[in-house]
């Protein structure tokens, strides 16, 4: 809807607020092939593993990873210091909390939130919710502003939020679904990513281990840190499967002409 008299950036920002709000109702669920679905994944992959690629969504990876620190301190009533990030894909998120076991919780909440995130996404984009997941997350996005302590975390939350704001304003609602699953699973494979990136620097680069939440979580709880990356591959386990429950059926319907051979 546009508004005669209004410049055109006024114009734009009450359709994009107009998509937001209409984005929390359900929508028919999309169809989605097995053609396509392999084309989705095959997309995922190739922007979570490459490294030329990689180095621009891994930024959001990264986002999600601080995020998930973030609201895991909020929701133990920890005092949030403010959240930094690098271009390099590093983050750091600041809390204040008297409890050991708070300050736990809210540390261990960051490899496996991308994939949880991501499966979220896949789900809400197979049943019907994919407009409601966009308009969820650009608002956390421009939520996340008010904790941000530098720069280059600003720019590169602007960045994610303009994307973000472009597909609300020019992908019809439609198709959010499909641009729903294509970033969940890509956040998925980038949990896998991650988790493979903080095993090696236990296993080979140990002068990086103060980066490492799971050395960080060892040092506060007496717990391993090998205990804290299995837990963090138990729950991006979890999360795919979750993730593949609603890809399942369109597996099945692929294979099902080869099932039905003699």
């Amino acid at each position: 809807m546009t508004w005669p008299g209004l410049p055109v950036e006024s114009n734009l920002a009450l359709t994009w607020w107009e998509r937001i709000v209409a984005g929390f109702t359900h929508a028919p669920s999309p169809h989605v092939t097995s053609t396509e679905l392999v084309a989705v994944i095959l997309l995922a992959v190739a922007v979570s593993l490459p490294r030329l690629t990689w180095r621009y969504f891994g930024l959001l990876a990264t986002v999600t990873h601080e995020l998930g620190h973030a609201f895991a301190a909020l929701t133990t009533g920890q005092r949030l210091g403010g959240i930094r990030l690098g271009l390099d894909h590093s983050g750091t998120t600041t809390t204040y909390s008297k409890s050991r076991l708070s300050a736990a919780w809210s540390t261990f909440w960051g490899y496996p939130v991308p994939a949880v995130v991501g499966a979220v996404m896949v789900w809400c984009g197979f049943n019907g919710w994919g407009p409601a997941a966009m308009s969820v997350g650009t608002l956390i996005l421009l939520a996340s502003f008010l904790f941000l302590r530098n720069g280059v975390g600003l720019l590169i939350t602007a960045a994610a939020v303009l994307a973000s704001a472009l597909l609300v304003l020019f992908v019809p609602p439609v198709f959010n679904a499909h641009v729903m699953i294509v970033l969940g699973l890509a956040l998925l494979v980038a949990a896998v990513r991650d988790l493979g990136k903080l095993a090696n620097v236990h296993l080979r680069h140990r002068d990086r281990l103060p980066t490492s939440d799971a050395y960080l979580l060892a040092r506060a709880t007496s717990v391993p840190a090998a205990v804290w990356i299995a837990l963090f591959a138990a729950v991006v386990a979890g999360a795919w499967w979750f993730a593949w429950q609603p890809m399942a059926p369109v597996f099945t319907a692929l294979l099902g002409p080869f099932n039905a051979r003699p």
